[in-house]
């Protein structure tokens, strides 16, 4: 026989030897193995759907992490199937540290897996964009608010609005909900985050308005100060009812307090960190100033089927007397959108058409809001706006979304 033609028998018979054996050995990791590598192609029918759970699992941001993993679980829990075929977590744990997260985010590739959520920290996502990327497998921040992470990365998408997007969203209250014209601005020195939302918002209220000037006054506060007068001085002489206050909660209390000593006649617009204690107990005198607030979640939605299922399965979990996070709705809501997606793309093999499906979602009811995504994967969301009183906060209005039509 010819040497070469044996060596080739040889060959086939020891593959075959291989196969039979690790074949009587399907639980050893050596199989697994194996079976990833030649049996698990694309093309051919999975068992399972596998869906990577990328989060601070461990080291200083855990406590965040776990928020988010929460409200995966609760949704996996009440929908665990997928194209008809079990949902498979899968845990990645980048311990917080962004050099453990580039390795961990070879091993979801490695994995397969059809959709990755997470990871909390925009650092930790950046971290995946590239890798994911190149391997078109599609993913869902929850809490990440960094416009870096989806910009110009067509397979990164987030649930939770960037900080920009509340100023549209107040912006759009004062237009649409107060009926006014025009607004004052009174931000922190040096703060990157309440420039920017003052930005967006000032730039909403001049296109709302089609009025250049709608800002009629924007005043400028240094931080942890204990008097505010000449700044609210100047603000309530402009003419303005409504005032656009990007604080955070120390100095929001110290504005609002000082104001309504001065007897001045006004409504304070803060963010989503005013849903405090310190502010829905002020128990302010004065009567004509008023406190209202965007929110990054509004769960308890009696319209929502949705929403009621979450809170029944969240306080049947962890008590009747705990409230859901805001990161948890955030994360149930990224697991459906996802799930969702992979029914609609009719697949849980092809990541572009997962992606595709996921950038076509449009009204999405889910328990954060309803959501829609944007050109950059953004989600265009309804925010609730809340009102604080007599100590306890009110929903007072529902920004709602606009539909967008984009070429995919």
């Amino acid at each position: 026989m010819n040497k070469n033609k044996r060596k080739t028998g040889a060959l086939i018979g020891l593959m075959l030897i291989c196969f039979l054996t690790l074949s009587t050995f399907t639980g050893c990791e050596s199989y697994d193995n194996f079976k990833e590598a030649f049996i698990d192609k694309e093309g051919l029918v999975e068992e399972t759907v596998r869906i990577a759970v990328y989060e601070p699992l461990s080291g200083e941001d855990k406590e965040f992490g776990e928020l988010e993993k929460i409200g995966i679980e609760l949704a996996n829990e009440l929908f665990p199937t997928a194209l008809g075929k079990k949902v498979e977590l899968i845990y990645f744990d980048n311990k917080s540290d962004i050099y453990i997260a580039e390795t961990v985010v070879k091993e979801m590739v490695d994995k397969k897996v059809a959709l990755v959520l997470g990871s909390y920290g925009s650092v930790n996502s950046l971290m995946a964009v590239s890798q994911l990327e190149a391997a078109s497998i599609p993913a869902i921040t929850i809490t990440n608010t960094n416009p870096l992470v989806t910009s110009y990365n067509p397979f990164y998408f987030r649930v939770t609005y960037t900080d920009a997007f509340q100023g549209v969203a107040l912006a759009k209250y004062v237009v649409e909900g107060m009926e006014l014209k025009s607004a004052a601005v009174m931000k922190p020195l040096n703060d990157d985050f309440a420039a920017a939302v003052s930005k967006s918002f000032s730039n909403k209220m001049n296109q709302l308005t089609e009025d250049k000037t709608a800002i009629l006054i924007s005043e400028d506060y240094v931080s942890g100060k204990n008097d505010y007068e000449e700044q609210l001085l100047k603000i309530y002489q402009s003419g303005a009812k409504a005032v656009f206050l990007p604080a955070d909660v120390k100095d929001a209390v110290r504005i609002i307090s000082q104001a309504s000593e001065m007897k001045l006649d006004l409504t304070f617009l803060g963010t989503d960190e005013w849903e405090s204690e310190q502010l829905t107990d002020l128990g302010l005198v004065n009567p004509n100033i008023k406190m209202v607030f965007a929110t990054l979640v509004e769960s308890e939605d009696a319209d929502n089927p949705l929403s009621e299922a979450f809170l029944r399965a969240f306080h049947s979990k962890y008590g009747s007397d705990k409230v859901p996070s805001n990161a948890t709705a955030l994360a149930f809501d990224a697991y459906m959108i996802g799930i969702d997606s992979i029914n609609r793309a009719g697949t849980a093999l092809d990541g572009d058409a997962i992606r595709v499906a996921l950038k076509e979602t449009m009204q999405y009811k889910g328990v954060s809001g309803t959501i829609s995504f944007d050109e950059q994967g953004d989600p265009i969301k309804s925010v609730a706006i809340k009102g604080i009183a007599k100590g306890t906060t009110e929903r007072i209005f529902t920004v709602e979304p606009t539909w967008v039509v984009f070429e995919i």
